[in-house]
């Protein structure tokens, strides 16, 4: 008989999610988690401990790790090997950096157990409706589990990428072209509201997701929170977890160029800059070199946007 019993450790956003999706769907999910959610769903048991959650599942056991990624990580592991037989099969569904997860693998090989890393794209609704899975690891290991993934998943929003750690990778370059494209959209928000005269954004964002190149999800996320904000009204401070930054590193020791990506965490950086050192740095140079003022000037502010003569400015 065919074992569709699957362990999740962590039961966040996306962890849960999953599992509400995945009990729908006719498997049976041994839940774990140190702040277990209420919830009540038929095949979704929750475990007392992680003991008591591998004393639960058929081998081999499958378990998925869906926590923050980091030394937490190798905490949970750590404390779930020992209760684990050998062929048993642990999933890092988090977003782990790649060369951790190389070294995780090979540890848990000689241990006798199997590491997937699973690379998960799609949000919190994709991981309650449909996810996108790009994972890494042993063959073997891999074909006990990908018919629970593939039902998870999109249509054809599951690839087998490669061996250990390839997953993560994977999932990471995708993080990379994520926010490059975050970028790209946010400066043309910023074109668009500084524009002559006022522009309908809304619609116009409506329009773009109708046969344009620019049509996606991100537009149409960008339309959704617009409408409901009312206009750009959130804070300008923009959060992240840091796994770009991995990518930024490890293209410079591949000698890879990646502009676009590399500058859109310069950005996010820049945004949570409330002292803004370097600008008061660049006032004291020019105020230095060409005795430009600090602050404000009407004079220079009239030459800024008047020194030039023709153009598409509109003449005063």
């Amino acid at each position: 008989m065919k074992n569709k019993t699957y362990g999740i450790i962590g039961l966040g956003k996306m962890g849960l999610n999953l599992a509400l999706q995945a009990t729908e769907k006719g498997y049976a999910i041994i839940g774990y988690d140190k702040h277990a959610p209420s919830v009540s769903q038929p095949n979704l048991m929750l475990a007392g401990s992680l003991q008591d959650l591998v004393s639960k599942l058929p081998k081999p056991r499958k378990i998925f790790i869906y926590i923050p990624a980091g030394k937490a990580v190798d905490i949970v592991i750590g404390e779930l090997t020992p209760f684990l037989d050998k062929g048993d099969i642990i999933i890092d569904g988090g977003n782990s950096y790649w060369g951790d997860s190389i070294r995780r693998a090979e540890k848990l090989k000689e241990q006798g157990f199997y590491l997937i890393d699973c690379g998960t794209s799609g949000g919190t609704s994709g991981a309650r409706n449909g996810a996108c899975f790009m994972i890494g690891g042993d063959k073997e290991a891999v074909s006990h589990i990908e018919g629970l993934l593939k039902d998870l998943a999109v249509p054809n929003g599951y690839t087998h990428c490669g061996a250990p750690g390839s997953g993560h990778f994977v999932k990471l370059v995708h993080n990379g072209i994520e926010f490059g494209m975050l970028q790209a959209i946010g400066e043309g928000m910023d074109l668009l509201e500084h524009y002559r005269e006022k522009l309908n954004i809304s619609e116009i964002l409506y329009t773009w997701n109708h046969g344009s190149v620019v049509r996606s999800w991100l537009i149409e996320l960008m339309k959704k929170l617009y409408d409901e904000k009312q206009g750009f009204n959130v804070p300008s401070y923009v959060e992240d977890t840091g796994e770009v930054n991995w990518l930024v590193s490890d293209a410079m020791r591949m000698e890879v160029s990646i502009p676009v990506i590399s500058q859109s965490v310069m950005q996010l950086i820049a945004s949570r800059d409330k002292d803004h050192t370097s600008p008061k740095a660049i006032a004291m140079m020019r105020n230095g070199f060409g005795g430009h003022p600090f602050g404000t000037d009407a004079g220079i502010e009239h030459e800024r946007h008047y020194g030039r003569v023709g153009g598409y400015e509109e003449e005063k």
